[in-house]
């Protein structure tokens, strides 16, 4: 895609210009006052990749079922070691179609990386303690049509797998149609005295319910759009609907239990891609999976019947205390508080691949506002259902210039006659106004750098070597896990997901090991097998102390082996 490069300034000042065919420039560092399209999420990625090759590589991961690539762009200072040697920190993105600011979150988060690299202390942490895997857009072809084609803010969500939704033998016939050519799928509504609607008195734009025994003005009919398949009903087979969230392995139920889960696991070539992607990458300790509304972080479990360790509750707590500080409004919570979901990329992460797991839902709609500040407590979200409707009206009409929402216009509709069009249009409603997107995709990768911060580190320390006779030496050791993220989730230690981590000693004869309760008192409890080798965790902010009585001459090395907190060793000369 990308022909040619025209320059590339100092590392830490880049202005790259990019000049790709028929497609706009891409520079770095990225912009984030508009939003990208997927070949510009490719075009970025792949221009993030050429400006720093020492830092990244880039991907392709599998491909949709329309054939478009899913691309991953992994993060690493090789200089600090190797890749699989240190906790991995994953994001994914744009896993419903239209959730394209969670891609932009992404991006951004790659683009402070590498821009800040050398220059901010944390960042430069992150990068050279940590390895990112980020993939921006997971539903490619959601993303695509979203962008190309015509769609209410919901809309173009699913997986592109054909589904019969009518039962009438043909597949994705009768979607909405974008009858006036605007671009956006918006609202019909049609002039009747029996409706159950009339304009609202202080902003007509708006429907309200008629009152028992009031006369109505309009019934409102629905997406805009046309018969189709000639059936007598309107938009009811739309594409899909196969939820690229409700089709992961974990817990996954059929469709009369969740909607949209598909005919079984991982039929979503692309969800199955990702899935493989994460296996091969079993040092990944922390996830974030961006959604697109709502104001939320959400940690597992999905649903109320499942149990999560309270130690695990307690690291995930590390992150999600001080999240809800950093995006101010948003609340944590588990998920299943929401609602229950089956089938869905968080579970699938944290009980199969051992990862703790959140879920961002990112655009807070309470924040298009235009009022004076208030000290007043807002009213519930029932009862001033239209006056949200009216300040978001003025927020369009008086910040947003008029551009999120489409005044009733008249149309002649081959089956009703005259009707009117209008409503709020595609890029509304569940996502941010451009000018509002820099605030949310800083805030919410500073949560992600936050969480890179307290992935477990740690540090090995003999702090004894005595001679205890009979040729015997007692070797302690102290392991302290200086973050606060565990080494491993106490759910993975207890479904023996992987090897557990653990402390090896070699070159000399070890005649007892065990852990060290109390070192002071001499409270050891011995292990009775193998007792050169030592299995734990560390949770976070903490220590583990052993205690090795060995024979033998010369050096003794220790090492400290974890599939997600990287290696340590040293060793000591007897």
């Amino acid at each position: 895609m990308i022909r040619k490069i025209f320059s590339l300034l100092a590392i830490f000042s880049l202005a790259v210009t990019v000049f790709a065919a028929d497609e706009p420039k891409i520079e770095v560092p990225l912009r984030f006052d508009r939003y990208y399209d997927y070949e510009e999420v490719v075009e970025a990625l792949e221009v993030l990749n050429q400006a720093y090759p020492e830092l990244t590589s880039l991907e392709s991961i599998g491909e949709s079922e329309e054939g478009l690539k899913i691309y991953a762009l992994t993060i690493n200072n090789k200089k600090t070691g190797a890749e699989h040697d240190k906790p991995g920190v994953w994001l994914d993105g744009n896993i419903h179609g239209n959730e394209i600011q969670a891609g932009e979150v992404c991006l951004y988060y790659a683009n402070m990386l590498l821009t800040k690299y050398g220059e901010n202390e944390q960042v430069t942490k992150a990068v050279d303690s940590n390895v990112h895997y980020i993939i921006p857009v997971v539903n490619v072809d959601g993303r695509n049509h979203f962008f190309k084609d015509a769609h209410t803010p919901s809309s173009s969500r699913s997986i592109r797998v054909p589904k019969d939704d009518d039962g009438d033998g043909l597949f994705d016939e009768d979607a909405p149609d974008d009858l006036d050519g605007d671009g956006s799928i918006c609202q019909m509504r049609i002039k009747d005295p029996n409706g159950n609607y009339k304009p609202d008195p202080e902003d007509p734009r708006i429907m309200v319910r008629v009152k028992p025994g009031e006369k109505g003005e309009y019934t409102i009919l629905g997406s805009e759009g046309i018969d189709n398949d000639g059936d007598g009903r309107f938009n009811e087979d739309a594409e899909g609907y196969l939820d690229p969230n409700r089709n992961w392995g974990y817990h996954w139920q059929p469709p009369y239990v969740q909607r949209g889960a598909g005919n079984f696991p991982f039929s979503g070539v692309g969800i199955k891609a990702v899935d493989e992607f994460a296996a091969k990458h079993p040092n990944i300790i922390v996830n974030f999976s961006f959604h697109n509304t709502g104001g939320m972080w959400l940690r597992v479990p999905a649903d109320d019947k499942t149990s999560v360790p309270a130690s695990d509750i307690a690291a995930y707590d590390v992150i999600g205390k001080e999240a809800i500080k950093i995006t101010p409004g948003y609340v944590y919570m588990a998920s299943y508080e929401l609602y229950p979901t089956y089938g869905d990329s968080d579970g699938q992460m944290f009980y199969v691949h051992g990862s703790y797991t959140f879920v961002g839902e990112l655009f807070m709609r309470e924040q298009e506002t235009y009022k004076e500040k208030s000290d007043k407590p807002a009213a519930s979200t029932n009862s001033s259902r239209t006056e949200r409707n009216r300040e978001q009206l003025k927020f369009n009409d008086n910040v947003a210039q008029g551009e999120l929402y489409k005044e009733w216009k008249s149309y002649d509709h081959p089956v009703y006659g005259e009707i009117e069009i209008g409503g709020w249009v595609k890029m509304s409603s569940r996502l941010p106004h451009p000018f509002m997107l820099p605030d949310l995709v800083h805030r919410n990768a500073s949560v992600v750098l936050l969480a890179a911060n307290e992935t477990p580190k740690v540090e090995m320390e003999v702090f004894e070597v005595k001679e205890i006779g009979n040729n015997l030496k007692r070797i302690r050791v102290r392991l302290k896990n200086k973050n606060g993220l565990s080494t491993m989730t106490a759910q993975a230690v207890k479904d023996k997901l992987y090897t557990i981590d653990h402390l090896k000693v070699s070159g000399a004869k070890v005649i007892a090991g065990g852990k060290i309760n109390d070192y002071r008192l001499d409270q050891v409890a011995y292990k009775d097998h193998k007792p050169e080798v030592q299995f734990f965790a560390i949770p976070g902010h903490g220590t583990a102390e052993y205690e090795f009585i060995v024979q033998g001459k010369g050096d003794v090395k220790l090492e400290y082996i974890s599939q997600k907190a990287g290696n340590t060793s040293t060793s000591v000369t007897l």
